[in-house]
């Protein structure tokens, strides 16, 4: 804008110096470098317009790269807790009473700990306390099966917070050397709800690295 003001500072000087020698009468002059002066007014009015034009667009480009920033940022960020969620929906456990040699469990165990893991995607369930503890709200699906001699009563108790759900029972027989029994149910569960198995009183299970005393579970859907 300098450079152009300057060039039509000089046109009008040129002009000046071309009429001052004659060219034209002093009235023509005097007439001539008005309108001059008023072009040249006008052009430096509209390269100012269009320096602050210039201006607010650059300050408009610099918005709109902070915004991208930011939906870059925003987006990342959803990716992440998209990923964490899908993460903490991956669950599932299958266990076994007995994780070496053989294991008698009577209804004295406060809970039935299971301690060979098949497989514990999510980590929901503990191997020390035997307890699955829901990681989200959701329909999940539990199964189990017990093996006891006959001369004990064998059963076991799928527990939601405490409060039986389902079970299984047999009563000690002459007629057979060892019962076997199983029992499966779909529970919903708020995160932080446990599942827990327990014995009927007298109870007895029987297990070994046959594994015939098990317990599995899987999320079937989050709510």
């Amino acid at each position: 804008m300098a450079h152009t003001t300057l060039f039509l500072l000089a046109l009008l000087g040129c002009l000046c110096l071309g009429l001052a020698s004659g060219m034209r009468g002093d009235s023509d002059l005097t007439v001539e470098l008005r309108e001059l002066r008023v072009l040249v007014k006008d052009m430096e009015a509209k390269l100012n317009d269009f320096g602050t034009k210039d201006g607010d667009l650059k300050a408009l480009e610099t918005r709109l790269n902070a915004k991208e920033q930011q939906l870059e940022k925003l987006q990342s960020e959803v990716q992440r807790l998209g990923k964490e969620n899908q993460e903490s929906t991956k669950v599932a456990f299958s266990t076994s009473l007995s994780s070496s040699g053989e294991v008698f469990l009577d209804h004295s165990s406060p809970n039935v700990v299971y301690k060979h893991i098949f497989i514990n995607a999510g980590n929901a369930y503990d191997s020390k306390t035997g307890a699955f503890t829901a990681p989200v709200k959701g329909l999940y699906y539990f199964s189990f099966s017990t093996f006891g001699y006959n001369n004990f009563p064998g059963g076991t108790i799928l527990n939601k917070n405490g409060r039986l759900m389902v079970s299984t029972y047999e009563f000690s027989t002459s007629s057979d050397q060892s019962d076997t029994g199983g029992n499966s149910v779909i529970l919903q569960l708020e995160a932080g709800e446990k599942v827990t198995m327990t014995l009927w009183h007298k109870s007895h299970v029987f297990d070994n690295d046959n594994h015939h005393t098990t317990f599995s579970g899987f999320l079937l859907f989050p709510l």
